[in-house]
């Protein structure tokens, strides 16, 4: 009778690859946070593909480069658009990614390839009030061009296929939701964290009142033993 040869699985290189990028998670973190942190930066992929196939492939996403307001926002007329786009993308991503760090040990204490800083704690406030402006922000720029935005000619002309249209907003739609994960990341960072500085101010007032009662019962000691030399 032969024996049973055990099935190894081959290692997910790609598995691998995303948690040394994302970083270990907290220990008590909620698994549906960490969801939550760690799909901040998807709903921020599909419009940076979008702009990437508009403004860099020049994909027929839409009818011609000018968007409505120039999609450049104050980036002078002499930056190529294809770089303005790239970088726009990169900047977008990386700010989706810092969420991730709210729920991850990089983010409570900075790294330590980090100069100066690195091994050091994150300061709770340092972390909270930007990600905490930043969720406003967000929610607000979001909400004002899905709902208060007015369509104009130039907008018309831009995309002037229904498809174009359908694919801009199947692509940004999911940025509504970058907001509202990020605040609620937040503010889960900023109970965990605080609670824990409750915990390490309780544990030192413990301890600094036993090394009081220690310290007294020792110097009661000592008067004891002095009273019984003396009637000696």
């Amino acid at each position: 009778m032969s024996e049973a040869v055990p099935l190894h699985r081959r290692p997910n290189r790609f598995a691998a690859a995303y948690a040394r990028l994302h970083g270990r998670p907290v220990a008590g973190v909620p698994r549906w946070l960490v969801i939550a942190a760690h799909a901040t930066p998807w709903v921020v992929l599909p419009s940076c593909v979008w702009r990437l196939a508009f403004g860099v492939f020049g994909l027929p996403v839409a009818e011609h480069p000018d968007i409505p307001g120039g999609g450049r926002g104050g980036v002078p007329a002499h930056v190529p658009q294809w770089a303005y786009m790239i970088v726009l993308c990169a900047v977008s991503e990386a700010a989706a990614f810092l969420t991730v760090g709210l729920v991850s040990t990089w983010g409570e204490r900075f790294p330590r390839w980090i100069p100066v800083l690195g091994g050091r704690r994150v300061p709770t406030l340092a972390a909270v009030i930007p990600a905490a402006l930043g969720a406003a922000l967000i929610t607000f720029i979001c909400a004002f061009f899905f709902f208060g935005a007015k369509a104009n000619d130039n907008f018309h002309k831009t995309f002037a296929h229904a498809w174009q249209l359908d694919l801009l907003y199947a692509c940004y739609a999911p940025l509504l939701a970058w907001g509202p994960l990020l605040a609620i990341v937040t503010a889960a960072y900023y109970r965990r964290r605080r609670a824990e500085s409750r915990s390490a101010e309780s544990r030192g007032a413990e301890s600094r009142g036993a090394e009081s009662r220690g310290a007294e019962r020792r110097r009661a000691e000592s008067r004891r033993a002095e009273r019984r030399r003396a009637e000696r």
